[in-house]
C-alpha cells in the first residue's frame, strides 16, 4: 500500500510541476513592456483658443431631441433652435472649413461637409462626431461644480455638459481641418465630416439619413471613426500605464417592455401576494437581476492580450495562462464597472411606469430593461431570455417602440487595415505614453448606421480618463481637460495627414 501511495504522490507532484513549468514559460515568453517613445510628432495647437471655442460651444444648449415626441403637448416650440444658432457660430468660428468643404444639412440640423481629395481612386474615410447632448438630470443641477451649460473653464479643465459627449470631438475635428486647410495640406483621399443631431436618442434623423444619403451616392468609405473607447488609466486591471482602446466592434441594442396587470382598486384592499400589477412586475425585474446573461471571456481576451507586456504580477500570470485561469480572471473583470460590461450582455431596469395615486391600486405597471447586446450575443436570443426568466409571473414581453430602436451586435473590424494602422499611428504620435489595443464598444454611437457602406468601423475618442472619470460621462460634472483637449486636435490632424495623405 505504501508504495501505491508513493507513486501516486509521485504522479501528483510531476503533473503540478508540469502545470507549473507551462503556466512559467507562458508567462516568460510574454515580451517585456517597450519603453514609450516620444510623440513623434507635436504639431503646434492654438490651445487657449481651442478650450475658449468648445466652452463656447457648450453653451448652446442643443438637448437630444425626441423626433417622436414633436407635435406633442408640451414639446418645445422651436426644437432645432439652438441646433441651427450653434451652425451658425462654426460658420463664422471656422470660416475655411466653410470656404473649402461642401457643406450640407440632412434631416434638419445634422451637418455632412466633404472635403474633396485629388485622388478619385482612394475611397473616402469619414470622421463622426454629434451636436446634441444629454439633458441634466432634474434635481441634480446643484451638484455640479459649474452650471452645466455655462462653459466655465476653471481648474485646467473646461466644464459643462457636451465637453466630453460629443462636443469635444467635433471642436476638435473642426480645429484639426481649418488648421490643416491654413496650413495649405490638400487631402488625396477625400474626407468626410458628419455631425448628428439627434445621436442620444438612436441617429434616426441624422446619422442614418446622412448614411443613407452617402450610399445613394454610391460612396462606399475607406473606414469610419466615431466616439468611442477611450484612453484610459487605471481602469483595466493590472495594467499600468495609459491604454488607448481602438473599439472594432459595437454591442447591439434592446430595450424589452414588461407589462403586468392586476385589478384596479382601493389600496385599503389589496390583492393576495403575486396577483397585483406592481407586485408582479416586481418579480420579474427580481428573477431577471439575479439571472444575467452568460459571461464570455473571447472579446476580453483579445483585448488583454496587447496589453499582457505591461501587466504586472499575478494578473500577468493568469492572463497568459487563461486556459487554466479564466474563471478567476474572468471574475475579477466582472468586479468592475469598467470591464465587466465587456463579458457578457448587460441587463439595465431604466424606467418604470405604475399608478396615479398612492391610495389606488393600479391595472397595469409597465417597466423598459435595456440590454446591450455582446457580440456572439442575438435580439432573438436575449427576448427568449427575457421571456424563459419571467415565466410564471403573469409579466407580458415585447420589444420597447418607445425607448429606441434595436440593434443587432456590430461586425467585428480587422486590425490590419489602412484605416485601423493610421488611426493606431496617429494614437501613438499624441499619446506616447499609451499601449494600443483593440476593445469593445459597450455602447451604441452613429457608427451603425454606416455599417452598410463600409467594412472597417472604428470608435475612438482621444479622451484620457482615469475610474473618476467614467461616473461624469451622462451625469454630474463632465468636463475635460484643457491640455487633452489639444491632443485632440493634434490627433486628428495626424490622423487626417496620415490617412489622406498629402
Amino acid at each position: 500500500m505504501m508504495r501505491v501511495l508513493v507513486r501516486l504522490a509521485l504522479g501528483v507532484l510531476v503533473v503540478v510541476l508540469a502545470l507549473a513549468g507551462v503556466v512559467a514559460f507562458n508567462t516568460w515568453r510574454v515580451a517585456a513592456p517597450g519603453v514609450p517613445g516620444p510623440a513623434l510628432v507635436k504639431e503646434p495647437v492654438d490651445a487657449e483658443g481651442a478650450a475658449r471655442r468648445l466652452a463656447r460651444a457648450v453653451r448652446f444648449e442643443t438637448v437630444a431631441l425626441d423626433f417622436r415626441e414633436l407635435g406633442r403637448p408640451g414639446g418645445r416650440a422651436d426644437p432645432l433652435g439652438s441646433f441651427l444658432e450653434m451652425q451658425a457660430w462654426l460658420r463664422e468660428t471656422y470660416p475655411k472649413v466653410y470656404e473649402q468643404l461642401t457643406v450640407e444639412r440632412i434631416g434638419g440640423a445634422s451637418l455632412l461637409m466633404r472635403w474633396a481629395g485629388t485622388d478619385e481612386s482612394l475611397a473616402p474615410m469619414l470622421l463622426l462626431a454629434h451636436q446634441d447632448v444629454v439633458p441634466v438630470a432634474p434635481g441634480t443641477e446643484g451638484a455640479w461644480a459649474h452650471p452645466p451649460f455655462e462653459g466655465v473653464r476653471a481648474g485646467g479643465h473646461i466644464w459643462g455638459r457636451g465637453t466630453w459627449d460629443n462636443k469635444g470631438n467635433l471642436i476638435a475635428q473642426m480645429e484639426a481641418v481649418e488648421g490643416l486647410v491654413a496650413a495649405g495640406f490638400v487631402p488625396r483621399r477625400t474626407v468626410y465630416l458628419a455631425f448628428g443631431h439627434d445621436e442620444e436618442v438612436g441617429g434616426e434623423q441624422g446619422a442614418r439619413a446622412m448614411a443613407e444619403h452617402l450610399a445613394m451616392r454610391g460612396v462606399r468609405l475607406a473606414f469610419v471613426l466615431d466616439e468611442g473607447l477611450l484612453v484610459t488609466e487605471g481602469i483595466v486591471p493590472g495594467v499600468g500605464p495609459p491604454a488607448a482602446l481602438i473599439g472594432v466592434a459595437e454591442k447591439g441594442y434592446l430595450t424589452v417592455e414588461l407589462q403586468a396587470g392586476g385589478a384596479p382598486g382601493h389600496s385599503s384592499m389589496p390583492p393576495p401576494a403575486g396577483e397585483g400589477a406592481v407586485g408582479r412586475l416586481a418579480a420579474a425585474l427580481a428573477a431577471l437581476e439575479a439571472r444575467p446573461m452568460p459571461a464570455r471571456m473571447d472579446i476580453a481576451s483579445a483585448m488583454l492580450q496587447p496589453l499582457l507586456p505591461a501587466i504586472g504580477g499575478s494578473m500577468r500570470v493568469a492572463l497568459a495562462n487563461l486556459w487554466l485561469f479564466g474563471p478567476l480572471v474572468q471574475s475579477r473583470l466582472a468586479q468592475a464597472a469598467g470591464t465587466q460590461a465587456m463579458l457578457r450582455t448587460t441587463t439595465a431596469m431604466t424606467m418604470l411606469r405604475a399608478g396615479v395615486r398612492e391610495n389606488v391600486l393600479p391595472g397595469s405597471a409597465t417597466a423598459w430593461v435595456n440590454f446591450r447586446i455582446l457580440p456572439g450575443d442575438s435580439i432573438q436570443g436575449v427576448l427568449a431570455h427575457v421571456r424563459e426568466t419571467v415565466a410564471g409571473t403573469g409579466v407580458e414581453v415585447s420589444v420597447s417602440r418607445a425607448a429606441g430602436d434595436a440593434s443587432e451586435p456590430s461586425p467585428r473590424s480587422a486590425t490590419d487595415t489602412a484605416g485601423y494602422l493610421a488611426i493606431e499611428k496617429a494614437v501613438r504620435e499624441t499619446f506616447a505614453d499609451a499601449l494600443v489595443a483593440p476593445g469593445l464598444m459597450i455602447a451604441a454611437t452613429d457608427s451603425r448606421h454606416f455599417l452598410a457602406i463600409s467594412d472597417a468601423v472604428y470608435r475612438f475618442s482621444p479622451v484620457r480618463a482615469g475610474p473618476d472619470d467614467l461616473a461624469r460621462f451622462h451625469g454630474t460634472n463632465e468636463r475635460i481637460g484643457e491640455d487633452n483637449l489639444a491632443e485632440m486636435v493634434r490627433f486628428y490632424r495626424r490622423l487626417v495627414r496620415h490617412a489622406a495623405g498629402g
